[in-house]
């Protein structure tokens, strides 16, 4: 695949720019995408950088009744000097064939996957925002598109990735988010499919986060689906507690997304000698440390948000106001050392940026 050659079509009708001070997350999209195809026998092959541009697909297509994809976000961003930086692509990309595995999606060329990337941003570096709090978003996926109605693994397959400025994730921005913890639905279980990035996992989450919003709360913090007492993750977040000094977060179990932030933010917190603990977390542990003024802060972790504090956690029609609702020291220093990383306003001692 590395000896492939990437075809590039310019688009002839360049698209106005969004205004940088009022970018919304997800609506705007560059002028060029990513495509590949795969066929069985003949493996990925067809690499193009073409304008962005509807699809065309028989409504046959397996992955709309099957759901067979997988998907990965990620970020660049301009420096001042008006470089551009990856943050730990190569994460996503691996993180990307640990999904296709779990989802019988043939493997991808990470190397390749990376160049292609580079030669896409390099095309719309102009889109990338420059405002604090912007960057350009990244969204590679892959979907099924053999046209036939039989549940199997796909024969063919397309991967693509298209790119969107943004602003903040949440409408809060870096101010505190209110999380209602979910009892009644499940996101996922060992064994299920909890650990990979695939577009069901989202959908099964939509009823959960469509009633929380109608009470005024952003997101869900799932439990597990066998006990339905230990935390796991929000719906586009990891989380993280401090609790009386020590900063914990659920371990990986297999229903829980390995997140590349929540790795970095560990790694951080290690490489600043803050006792980090991964491990199983209830929500009546949560609460006790709350009662018992041990809960000092709470916050999600994510490529969207990237750290993204929280407020209050509505548990058991108690309402858990964490830190008076303001943002905690510590969120803030994780923000602004992270941010700072990944647009290269701070020193990078882990070598996550990857520069264009």
């Amino acid at each position: 695949m590395k000896d492939l050659q990437i075809e590039t079509v310019i688009s002839q009708n360049r698209k106005p720019k969004p205004d940088p001070d009022h970018l919304v997350f997800g609506h705007t999209f560059t002028d060029h995408m990513f495509m590949m195809d795969y066929t069985e026998g003949e493996g990925w092959h067809h690499p193009r950088i073409v304008p962005y541009q509807p699809l065309t697909l028989e409504p046959s297509c397996m992955i709309f009744h099957y759901g067979q994809s997988v998907f990965e976000g990620l970020k660049a961003y301009v420096t001042k000097d008006g470089g551009v930086l990856l943050f730990r692509p190569d994460q996503n990309f691996k993180r990307m064939n640990q999904s296709n595995d779990r989802l019988c999606i043939p493997e991808i060329d990470e190397d390749f996957a990376l160049e292609a990337l580079k030669q896409l941003i390099k095309l719309d570096k102009d889109w990338i925002p420059s405002a604090p709090g912007t960057s350009l978003y990244i969204r590679p996926f892959i979907i099924s598109t053999e046209p036939y109605l039989g549940v199997a693994a796909s024969s063919r397959y397309l991967f693509m990735i298209i790119l969107s400025p943004v602003g903040s994730y949440y409408k809060e921005g870096i101010n505190p988010v209110k999380i209602a913890v979910e009892k009644q639905y499940k996101r996922a279980v060992v064994g299920g499919t909890g650990a990979a990035k695939t577009g069901g996992n989202y959908a099964s989450s939509l009823k959960a986060q469509e009633e929380s919003s109608k009470v005024g709360y952003s997101q869900v913090l799932w439990l597990d689906g066998r006990e339905n007492k230990y935390i796991e993750e929000v719906g586009s977040m990891n989380i993280f507690f401090k609790v009386n000094g020590e900063v914990i977060t659920p371990a990986l179990n297999g229903s829980i997304l390995p997140g590349i932030t929540r790795d970095s933010i560990i790694q951080l917190l290690k490489h600043w000698n803050v006792p980090v603990v991964e491990r199983r977390i209830s929500m009546d542990e949560i609460a006790q440390a709350y009662k018992d003024g041990l809960l000092e802060e709470a916050f999600g972790t994510g490529t969207a948000a990237v750290i993204s504090p929280i407020g209050e956690f509505l548990w058991e029609n108690e309402k858990l106001v964490i830190n008076n609702g303001e943002i905690g020291k510590m969120s803030k220093e994780l923000y602004d050392t992270l941010t700072g990383i990944q647009n290269g306003t701070q020193p990078d001692p882990f070598g996550w940026g990857i520069k264009l």
